[in-house]
């Protein structure tokens, strides 16, 4: 079974790369539902040249990408139709690996018989692998993800702040995991929402990883500031998800909401979607306060759902990291009738779009009304996430006993 293990993963891997490799439509680099005004590949490949040329990317309202990677891929791995496939691949490749060490470190075994199935679950999700050939740097940001949580259930606290700092400068939403990631470094990653007790690691152990964090963060926003020569990156790449300046639609549920929205009521409701966000944060962190790996699952769905410009891969991270939770099977909720929504949405999703912005015979109603059923979907895994993991503290119910939910 290990040996199988074993090959399994590299197999994986090189078919991933092989279908990378295969000449695919060029339409896949601009479907909005693969990548977005933060994520988009040929807007990278537009911000690349003009630096190399002299001109500054951030002048102008395309790009939109962190200069970290900015100056990663203009210098140390340059972009070419031959290396882009393989860095994307390789960056699945890391996350999948993570993955499945997360999944190992919960368990407490060095190898298991599921380990190649949470591989499998991961690099052929179509959520996660068609974001990926369509080369949006959502795959880095995923990658980065998995790193911090997997650093931080090894105990490596300085490798988890420095990963999740690396992908708070990718994407700003994601600093709706730092407090779940600090309060997973001072406990264990082990399953204990059979048996939840309140945490008993102190609290004051946070202080010093909130410093580590702040200087990592402060460092890398230095050299970004380097990078770029001055402090415009941080309006096109942080303020874009404050602001949402660019209304390109997307597989999320903002864009449509603030295109019909009137400019005098822009700002109010632009800061309660966002505020909205954080309230989801303490009341998951106290809740699982027994198990954070947990609560940091559940708020990876949250982004999911609600992230100002998401991509495919968003929900597609928070549905494969089910694969590491599999206590909670037997007490999702609907688990059949979620499935189905997303196979739903996932039919309507490319159908709409086609009809909306190729065919030119249907209109943004199409569109938004296929968002609205992937967010219904999204949020239907997330609920039955969050009851499933209540759930399962009570146990195995005895004749003529219900649980109902006050």
């Amino acid at each position: 079974m290990d040996s199988d293990t074993d090959y399994a993963f590299p197999a994986l891997v090189a078919a991933r790369l092989l279908l990378a490799s295969a000449p695919l439509p060029d339409a896949l680099k601009y479907d909005q539902q693969l990548s977005s005004p933060l994520t988009s590949y040929s807007r990278l490949r537009e911000g690349i040249y003009l630096f190399q040329h002299g001109v500054d990317p951030y002048s102008g309202g395309a790009f939109r990408h962190s200069p970290l990677l900015l100056s990663l891929f203009s210098t140390v791995l340059p972009l070419t139709p031959y290396t882009s496939p393989l860095l994307w691949t390789a960056a699945d490749a890391v996350a999948a690996w993570a993955l499945v060490r997360i999944w190992r470190l919960r368990t407490g075994a060095k190898k298991t018989s599921r380990d190649r199935q949470i591989a499998a679950l991961y690099l052929l999700n179509p959520y996660i692998f068609l974001p990926s050939l369509a080369l949006s740097t959502s795959s880095i940001e995923n990658m980065l993800c998995l790193l911090a949580l997997m650093f931080a259930c090894r105990g490596r606290t300085s490798a988890s702040l420095l990963s999740l700092a690396t992908l708070l400068q990718l994407s700003l939403p994601s600093i709706l995991l730092l407090a779940p990631v600090l309060l997973l470094n001072i406990t264990r990653p082990v399953s204990r929402l059979a048996l939840p007790q309140p945490m008993d690691a102190p609290l004051k152990r946070v202080i010093p990883l909130i410093v580590e964090f702040l200087g990592y963060s402060a460092l890398l926003t230095f050299a970004s500031t380097l990078v770029c020569g001055n402090w415009s990156w941080v309006e096109k790449t942080w303020g874009a998800s404050l602001t949402l300046p660019d209304l390109t639609p997307n597989p999320g549920l903002w864009w449509y909401f603030f295109t019909e929205m009137f400019d005098h009521f822009r700002p109010f409701f632009l800061m309660v979607f966002s505020v909205h966000l954080l309230i989801y944060v303490a009341p998951l962190c106290i809740k699982f306060q027994h198990d954070m790996l947990y609560a940091a699952f559940l708020l990876i769905g949250v982004l999911a759902v609600f992230k100002p410009y998401p991509t495919l891969s968003d929900p597609g991270l928070f549905l494969s990291m089910f694969s590491i939770f599999p206590e909670i099977y037997p007490y999702l909720r609907h688990p059949i009738v979620t499935a189905l929504i997303h196979l739903h949405a996932s039919l309507l999703l490319p159908l709409f779009n086609s009809l909306w912005l190729r065919q030119g015979t249907g209109n943004a109603n199409f569109f938004y009304a296929s968002t609205l059923v992937f967010g219904m979907g999204n949020g239907a895994a997330l609920l039955d996430a969050i009851w499933a993991g209540l759930r399962i503290a009570i146990g195995e119910l005895k004749e003529g006993y219900e649980v109902a939910q006050e």
